[in-house]
This record gives structure tokens, sequence and C-alpha cells, in this order.
């Protein structure tokens, strides 16, 4: 990165604060530049142990059994934000989520919504199937590509 990139990112920087931007991103001939801001939040680590069964991962139980795969299966389709935004499960506090785990969507049926920028967009599914996991939690500022839901046929 040459010293007019390093500037170009820091006058990006300047201006996402100035207005209070969670992301900004700029396109310049081959060049792109994204800045996102991240509030800060704890950090986990995953500590390494014994697996039951002589070191195979267990076999990830259906949602119908009302346990949450940790890992996704072969068939999963993986629902991802195509924007940074704030998930939102429902249209307002209160009501009824969009999708459940366990719950059989179509494709067209609205998963979520992610608020960018004060703009409200319903995140629809492109899979027929079964939410297995949810991935962000609600009131969560996702990344562009963030998994959100896996989905099994």
């Amino acid at each position: 990165m040459d010293q007019d990139e390093t500037e170009r990112i820091r006058v990006l920087g300047a201006i996402a604060a100035e207005f209070d931007l969670d992301a900004i991103r700029v396109r310049a001939g081959e060049t792109e530049i994204e800045i996102v801001r991240r509030e800060p939040g704890p950090i986990t680590y995953a500590v390494p142990g014994p697996v039951p069964g002589g070191g195979a991962l267990p076999p990830a139980a259906p949602a119908e059994n009302g346990v949450v795969p940790a890992m996704p299966g072969a068939a999963v389709r993986r629902v991802t934000a195509p924007v940074v935004g704030v998930f939102y499960r429902s249209a307002s506090p209160g009501s009824d989520a969009f999708a459940e785990v366990g719950q059989r969507v179509s494709v067209g049926q609205t998963l979520c919504i992610l608020e960018a920028m004060k703009l409200m967009n319903e995140i629809t599914s492109d899979h027929a199937g079964v939410v297995v996991r949810i991935l962000a939690e609600n009131g969560e500022l996702v990344s562009l590509g963030q998994e959100l839901f896996w989905i099994e046929p």
C-alpha cells in the first residue's frame, strides 16, 4: 500500500466518522476501498478438547429434535448478508420473527431485515427448506457476506 492509498483510507475514515456512517465504499478505476465500522464486542476463543467417539465429530442432530447443529451438513444452503447493516428477526419489537429454527421456508419468503443507512432491506430466501440455524443475533451489526441462516432442503 502506497502513501496515497493510505491517505485516501484516512480521508474516507474521517468522512465516515463525520457523517456517522456504518460503512463507506468507494471505487476509483481498479481500486475499491471499503471501510466498515464495528462496535467492539467480546472476544471468544475455541478451546480444543477431546471429542467423544474416538476423534470423529458427532453427527449434527436435525433441528426438529430441538438441537441446533454446530457445523453445517453437506446439503446446507447459506443465506448471507448482501449489505452491511443491523440484523432484525422481526418487523418490529414484539412482533413474531420472520423465521425460526425448525421452520420450513419457501423461495422468496422473508427471513429477516437488515437496516443499512436508515433503509430497511428485507432479506428473502433463495432456497426452500428447513431453517437449521440462525447465526446472527437480533440487533447485531452484520458484515457484507456474513452468514445469517443455514437452510437444509
